[in-house]
């Protein structure tokens, strides 16, 4: 996909890079990243001022959740610019492979979309030799519910009917349920085609926390990165899942924001509760994603959401990417660039990247926790 380039460069202190979503580039690195798109410069020297690279050498591999790919492939082209000689590939895979490979011993960090579990974290203490994985949260976002009906521009849902068209259960769009939900909108009977990922992924473990959650008459099946609800249809990854969505009539899947609007897909406005029905945004999800209480211990941080929140502009159905590192026992050859590169990633400009990209920043009280993490790494 050809990079969208503004007219300008932001010309701000944090110097980062400004793209459109839309920017994907090769997660296995084959991309010159001194370059544009279009042949232009590199990012310019305020936005590689801002990166530390310190000791950082060589080549950092790195795998797992596609819902931050493009908030990634963002923070590697600017870090791979300020610091020569480094390579950071990150593979866009799934949650669940990206854990699998950091136990495994074969990548320097992975993407997760929920916390380790305590059966992971056991397995990881084999590779953090005197140590564990932990959870860095460094990504935040709404995952929208991204619908296809022709001549519907505008759509709202609430938790219980999102988990009875997921769950089988309604299969029209002009069902009456939905009709309650939207006044006023013509609805066709179009029938529902549901998307769903087919890979175990984090994305699908925060979609069923927030129905379970939100929506437990409706939802009668565990939160679970693997989808367990009959009927809809199967698509790899959220690339694959907004494909079919952009692609099929009366078709409705979740996928993070920037996959929405790198498609031009519309998106589903939540009816919460509040006063009114609020729409997929970083903001909007900022705003939920800071009643999260920090549930892990000592230098691990993961979170707790509320998905149930009712306060106004508040979207609940959102997510958190964590970094998944060893506290100690990294590998003295990537350790180094592990710490430079999430330090930018952690940064007031790698953070600030995420807001301008469909993507939501953690927020500061939690933030400083995590730099203060990763500067501990051993």
């Amino acid at each position: 996909m050809k990079l969208q380039r503004k007219n300008m460069l932001r010309a701000s202190a944090l110097g980062a890079l400004v793209v459109s979503g839309a920017l994907v580039l090769t997660a296995c690195g084959s991309d010159d990243n001194t370059k544009t798109a279009d042949g232009s410069a590199k990012p310019s020297a305020a936005a590689a001022g801002d990166i530390k690279c310190d000791d950082a050498k060589g080549k950092l591999l790195a795998s797992g959740s596609s819902a931050q790919k493009n908030a990634v492939e963002l923070w590697i082209k600017n870090y791979m610019a300020a610091c020569s000689g480094v390579e950071v590939n990150y593979k866009s895979s799934s949650s669940g492979e990206g854990i699998v490979a950091f136990n495994q011993g074969t990548v320097g960090f992975a993407g997760s979309d929920s916390a380790l579990k305590p059966e992971q974290v056991e397995e990881s203490k084999k590779i953090c030799t005197g140590g564990q994985g932990i959870n860095l949260p460094m990504v935040g976002g709404p995952v929208a519910l991204g619908f296809n009906v022709a001549g519907v521009d505008k759509l709202n849902l609430d938790a219980a009917t999102t988990a009875n068209i997921f769950n089988d259960k309604i299969k029209k769009w002009d069902d009456e349920a939905i009709k309650k939900l939207n006044p006023g909108v013509t609805l066709p009977s179009t029938a529902i085609q549901a998307f769903h990922r087919s890979d175990d992924s984090g994305t699908t473990e925060n979609v069923t926390k927030y129905l379970k959650a939100a929506a437990p008459d409706a939802w009668p099946h565990e939160a679970a990165k693997k989808w367990a609800a009959p009927g809809g249809q199967a698509a790899s990854g959220s690339a694959g899942v907004a494909a079919q969505v952009k692609q099929v009539d009366g078709a409705i899947g979740y996928f993070e924001l920037s996959f929405a609007s790198s498609q031009g897909i519309r998106t589903v406005d939540l009816n919460t509760g509040a006063a009114a029905p609020v729409k997929a945004s970083g903001e909007n999800a900022s705003k939920a994603i800071s009643a999260a209480k920090i549930a892990g211990t000592g230098s691990d941080l993961a979170l707790k959401l509320d998905y149930t929140t009712k306060a106004e502009g508040a979207y609940p159905l959102v997510l958190v990417t964590y970094e998944v590192v060893c506290d100690k026992g990294n590998k003295a050859e990537t350790l180094p660039t592990v710490k430079s590169f999430l330090n930018y990633t952690a940064s007031d400009a790698g953070q600030k990247l995420l807001l301008e990209n469909g993507y939501a920043p953690i927020p500061a009280e939690i933030n400083t926790k995590v730099r203060e993490a990763i500067n501990s790494l051993g």
